[in-house]
């Protein structure tokens, strides 16, 4: 890949153009043979880090250290191709960066890849790597995963090590990486993840929530309910119930005041002193996160305890919720701001109950619909996250 990837990316728009610098790795391990890309959040040595944001990689320089997940990888064994594009600062759904370009969808390139792990989704899709990191805090992950064609994960909070990383919103951000299939992703999950401290029984109770089902659209939720009932057969027939708490209204607002009283605790000095461009979306979100009041993000992290402890309660320590990972499939290029803007936001109702929680996600891309990728998730209890990949490990076995 080294010696011709400029023309590589040409193609895919995927990663950052960055001179090459060696990044040396492990000639043998557990993900030795195997190559990666890393979204432009984690410090790599000898690389800036943008975060999307051309200011921010103004003020990055070349950095000296390498994120700890980053550097396990490399002694695993895995090879480094190089850095992906985000959306700007982490803080869009779209995976069309206003500065860097928007990397292209492999699965359906009419459509956007989603973000903001937009390059990192990309160059897995388009097989320019065999896996890549990205991050999710409200579904930077999950939309990519479904949106391509991927497999991909939302891990428990705080699994996995965000030393030597940007942060968009501390308390809801998650390492989590993408590949295309099964196998592949069992081998980084062992890497990444160990094993877990309360893993599933092998029985689960396998539950579907009603009322997210119903934040899909009637084409979607077709689509998925054949795996939905292959998945029944594998693991065991579904209990239907409802999770929500409140409304999904206010989970939304409250998610949303969280995220983005803390963006604009990492961000806003910075937005304040450089006052540089940022991108359609991304500015109005600075601009809405920054008017935030106490009251309001106290009300919000009140409504997460209680969160937390309603969907805990619903889960115990051997319920896994199986849902859609979107509402939909990608949106298509050609969508308006305000259609993206609306998509969004339909999603993030889907996407914050985990996010709340600190739950694990897995999305797998097991239905199509009008030729596209559409997930379905596995939502296990906090800390299941190696269980959730051997569920997914037994599904693939038997759906072949």
């Amino acid at each position: 890949m080294n010696h011709h990837t400029d023309a590589l990316w040409d193609t895919a728009h995927a990663f950052m153009p960055y001179p090459k610098v060696p990044v040396p790795h492990a000639h043998t391990g557990p993900l030795a043979g195997l190559s990666f890309g890393v979204k432009d959040l984690y410090h790599v040595q000898g690389y800036p880090t943008s975060g999307g944001q051309p200011f921010m990689l103004a003020l990055s320089g070349i950095q000296e250290r390498t994120a700890p997940v980053v550097q396990s990888l490399l002694n695993a064994g895995a090879r480094f191709v190089g850095k992906t594009i985000t959306d700007e600062l982490a803080f869009s759904m779209s995976g069309q960066n206003a500065h860097f370009g928007s990397p292209i969808n492999g699965a359906d390139p009419l459509r956007i890849s989603g973000g903001s792990s937009s390059g990192s989704a990309s160059a897995v899709s388009n097989r320019m790597c065999d896996f890549a990191l990205g991050s999710d805090t409200g579904g930077s992950v999950r939309a990519p995963a479904n949106h391509c064609g991927l497999v991909g994960i939302r891990p428990s909070h705080g699994r996995i090590s965000l030393e030597d990383t940007l942060a968009l919103s501390p308390s809801l951000d998650t390492c989590g990486w993408f590949t295309r299939d099964v196998p592949t992703f069992a081998r980084v999950a062992d890497v990444l993840l160990g094993e877990d401290a309360q893993a599933l029984p092998d029985s689960v109770r396998l539950l579907v929530p009603n009322d997210i089902w119903g934040l899909a659209a009637p084409a979607a939720v077709k689509a998925l309910k054949p795996v939905r009932g292959q998945i029944e057969e594998c693991l065991g027939k579904a209990r239907t119930l409802n999770v929500v708490l409140d409304d999904f209204d206010s989970m939304f607002w409250h998610f949303r005041a969280i995220q983005g009283r803390e963006a604009w605790d990492v961000d806003g000095a910075f937005i304040r002193r450089f006052a540089p461009v940022l991108g359609p979306g991304v500015a109005e979100r600075f601009q809405w996160a920054s008017e935030l009041s106490d009251a309001t993000v106290a009300s919000a992290q009140e409504f997460r305890q209680r969160w937390r402890a309603h969907i805990g309660r619903i889960l115990g320590t051997d319920g896994v919720l199986l849902m859609p990972t979107m509402p939909d499939v990608a949106p298509l290029i050609s969508a308006s701001e305000a259609d993206l803007d609306a998509y969004r936001n339909r999603a993030t109702r889907m996407l914050c109950g985990a996010g709340l929680a600190g739950l694990p996600q897995l999305s797998l891309p097991l239905a199509q619909r009008q030729g596209a990728p559409l997930g379905i998730s596995l939502v296990g209890p906090v800390g299941s996250d190696r269980s959730l990949v051997r569920l997914a490990e037994r599904i693939h076995s038997a759906l072949g």
